[in-house]
């Protein structure tokens, strides 16, 4: 072989090579950008927690397989119709012992999670799966189930736990699927919460 077939194939070589290269930058680039157009909030929260983009993005896939495994169901009308009279009863509550009705808030979106066909054998794996479909509202779920957790200790002031109460519906009414079915009575003086709010809310 001559020299300059010799330079011919070494520079075919490495053009394959960084065509290679090119193809697999994109592939990764796309994965990237599809999983954070799924998981939004969660993607940037799943990375700083890994600390490294493949951990993360590999955790990310992970859970969307584990919840592709999942026999989700619809809720009946008549289930649909008993989970908000069980919330409306909860909202009542509220006013007398928003410290009872918080804790009851924690288990009624656990139970609905239960019947949509979520495992709920643990508070993280509810969060995992439930980041798939409804990222947007997983750090409404994480606060709210924290300052629960606060209140119980008696270590969470009532201003907190109306907030937990806020996150909660926010939670159920998406898990729940069709918002505009579930009539849940606003609480007094329901606007949006100020930032320092969430000074209340217990260190990890």
């Amino acid at each position: 072989m001559s020299t300059s077939e010799v330079v011919a194939v070494v520079i075919v070589a490495i053009v394959i090579v960084l065509l290679a290269a090119s193809v697999a930058a994109a592939s990764r680039k796309r994965r990237t950008n599809r999983l954070r157009e799924d998981f939004g909030p969660e993607y940037d929260r799943t990375l700083e927690d890994a600390g490294k983009r493949r951990d993360a993005e590999k955790e990310l896939a992970a859970r969307k397989d584990e919840h592709g495994q999942l026999q989700l169901r619809p809720l009946s009308v008549a289930t649909r119709q008993r989970y908000t009279q069980s919330w409306t009863a909860l909202q009542a509550k509220f006013v007398d012992a928003p410290a009872l009705a918080v804790s009851e808030a924690d288990a009624l979106v656990t139970a609905l999670m239960a019947e949509r066909g979520y495992p709920t054998d643990s508070f993280d794996e509810q969060s995992r799966l439930l980041s798939v479909e409804h990222g947007h509202v997983l750090d409404s779920y994480r606060a709210a189930h924290e300052i629960e957790l606060a209140s119980r200790a008696g270590q969470a002031s009532t201003e907190a736990v109306r907030n937990a109460m806020l996150d909660f519906r926010r939670v159920f009414e998406d898990v729940m699927g069709d918002v505009d079915e579930v009539k849940a009575e606003p609480y007094p003086n329901d606007e949006p919460r100020a930032t320092a709010v969430r000074e209340d809310r217990p260190a990890r």
